[in-house]
């Protein structure tokens, strides 16, 4: 069933699978495991061999159609048919990193709930999963079991899934998790982890998808990175994955920037962010912009060339369904909404 069709958001499960049937694809995926010399960041569709173009992969444009001083982007169009998965130390050979960040340039099917990466440990739990989706989650749980799925990340109030390109980066860091999304919004949510927490190496990394999960991811992809450290994230944009008027860079030859954001201030608000109110700011509402901060024109080039002119409702979305009395979603009780 389509997410869009449900009257509310499914309680989530552990991230568990029978360890009989991962057995069967951790023997299988050994078989072509190689010895891979570790970058960082890690592009992981590379690792993955997405540019080998395996079935339900084809080459498409990419976020900028003309890019200034090099090639237009491109892309790569993962359809359900695509299943695409590998070692997880084909990726990292040594030790998962304990703060890190994970980016993407992506534009995912609307209405789509999946997962755009999922790493299990050798025992089959999934400890690492980057949700698309209204309102997704940020799935990790170090070998200790921590933090419950109760308490996983939940970014509420945001659509990672419209149809549109968009720059997302996810930086951990110590019991944090900060979402950064299309260079304008910071949300920073608790990660309840342990001291000293780990993600095993020894399972496997599956590209789109949850094992045994039917929802599966759809749309396109230009770029996967894992960096070891949680600064990448705030840079992705600078070094990875700049605007269009911008060259694009060779990622795996880019260092992070020396400063740093405050960790503990949280949630940055930016005009395309709003809880309760409709319609497009005025201008008066607007910050002033920053030298070098990208323009909305930046967010999305194939939409601002269509003439599309960017609401809030590009970015985030507002739950207007009435959930079931004590639905549990993330580490939130939401309670029954009243019949207007």
């Amino acid at each position: 069933m389509d997410i869009g069709d449900c009257p509310f958001r499914k309680k989530r499960r552990p991230w568990r699978m029978d360890f009989s049937s991962f057995a069967l694809v951790t023997v299988a995926l050994a078989v072509c495991q190689t010895t891979v010399v570790r970058a960082d960041p890690v592009d992981v569709l590379r690792a993955l061999q997405v540019p080998s173009l395996p079935e339900g992969v084809k080459k498409v444009p990419g976020f900028c159609t003309s890019r200034r001083s090099s090639s237009p982007d491109h892309a790569y169009r993962i359809t359900k048919k695509a299943q695409i998965s590998a070692p997880t130390k084909q990726l990292f050979s040594g030790r998962f990193p304990e703060n890190f960040s994970i980016m993407a340039l992506v534009k995912a099917q609307a209405g789509l709930q999946a997962f755009l990466l999922s790493i299990y440990s050798e025992q089959g739990i999934q400890q690492l999963g980057i949700e698309l989706g209204r309102s997704p989650v940020f799935l990790y749980e170090d070998q200790n079991g921590k933090p419950a799925p109760e308490d996983y990340p939940l970014f509420r109030g945001v659509n990672l899934a419209d149809g549109k390109w968009h720059r997302i980066a996810f930086s951990v860091s110590k019991k944090n998790v900060t979402l950064l999304l299309d260079c304008k919004k910071k949300m920073t949510r608790p990660l309840p982890r342990g001291n000293n927490a780990d993600v095993d190496t020894n399972g496997i990394t599956v590209f789109g998808a949850r094992l045994l999960d039917e929802e599966v991811f759809q749309g396109d992809i230009q770029q996967l990175l894992i960096a070891s450290n949680p600064q990448a994230a705030y840079d992705f944009c600078e070094h990875y994955s700049p605007d269009c008027d911008s060259p694009l860079p060779k990622t795996q030859a880019q260092d992070p920037n020396t400063y740093y954001f405050d960790e503990e201030q949280d949630d940055h608000e930016y005009p395309y962010y709003y809880e309760e109110t409709t319609g497009v700011p005025s201008s008066s509402a607007s910050p002033s912009p920053q030298p070098g901060a990208p323009s909305l024109q930046d967010v999305d080039t194939e939409y601002v060339e269509a003439g599309h002119t960017a609401t809030e409702t590009d970015y985030y979305y507002e739950e207007t369904v009435p959930l079931p009395e004590g639905e549990v979603i993330g580490h939130e009780e939401i309670p029954a909404q009243p019949q207007v």
